[in-house]
């Protein structure tokens, strides 16, 4: 079995070390190839050396993570990121996470945290497959599943059933949903109902009761929390602004 390459970013030289031995415990088809103590020669080595994973710290000397990640981004490196983050930068990874990173880690790195995250991205590379054609499929498959949702926003359409239909793993799809979208499903689909009962909102024969149901929500004070946690405001006080 081929083994995936992982790159290891980090200004701490005992996390490097820390990570390789982990790594090495998971007994998954995970190696080593490279490492650095900041952002720049990260790139520098990276582009070189083309890993799969990266595994960098959230702040470093160079460039910070997500300035590591756009510059990636530029230059085409596609290696998933795993940020390891502090309990200080939680936050900050939720948002690396939203803008594109594959997941994050909090330090100290549990043994049991690392293999979730080897697993999933071991399956997502899919083994032996070759990475291009799978990236194909999966970007057709990505297309389907997205205009699938444009056109069922309004009904009772799930995650899970979506992931039964495409035979695909929940957690997975709902990364890769999160990387064409920027958004997770469920905020997306809150999205696309709100931006609607906006719209029939404007037309003052309907109730905002019945727009409610026509946008997917059965419950309507549900319906206006959602409302009111998207637009900022009541779907009333929207209907007379």
């Amino acid at each position: 079995m081929s083994m995936h390459k992982v790159f290891i970013a980090d200004d701490e030289a005992w996390i490097i070390v820390g990570m390789k031995k982990l790594i090495e415990k998971s007994e998954l088809p995970f190696k080593v190839v490279g490492e650095a103590c900041n952002g720049v020669t990260a790139l520098e080595e990276m582009e070189k050396k083309k890993p799969d994973v990266l595994f960098s710290d959230i702040r470093m000397p160079g460039y910070n993570g997500l300035g590591l990640l756009e510059e990636m981004q530029k230059r085409g490196i596609l290696a998933k990121v795993v940020f390891i983050s502090g309990y200080a930068e939680f936050e900050y990874a939720q948002k690396a996470v939203e803008l594109h990173a594959y997941d994050y880690l909090l330090k100290p790195v549990k043994q049991e945290k690392l293999n979730q995250v080897l697993s999933r991205i071991h399956e997502e590379l899919g083994g032996d497959i070759e990475r291009d054609e799978e990236e194909e499929v999966s970007l057709t498959v990505m297309q389907q599943i997205i205009s699938e949702i444009q056109e069922r926003y309004t009904e009772n359409i799930t995650l899970t059933e979506l992931a039964e239909t495409y035979k695909i793993s929940t957690g997975h799809l709902s990364n890769l949903i999160k990387r064409e979208l920027k958004l997770s499903f469920s905020e997306y689909i809150a999205a696309r109902r709100i931006q609607r009962a906006k719209e029939l909102l404007g037309d003052d024969t309907l109730s905002i009761e019945q727009i409610a149901g026509m946008v997917g929500y059965k419950d309507y004070f549900y319906f206006t929390k959602v409302f009111k946690k998207v637009a900022g405001v009541s779907p009333s006080k929207y209907r007379k602004m």
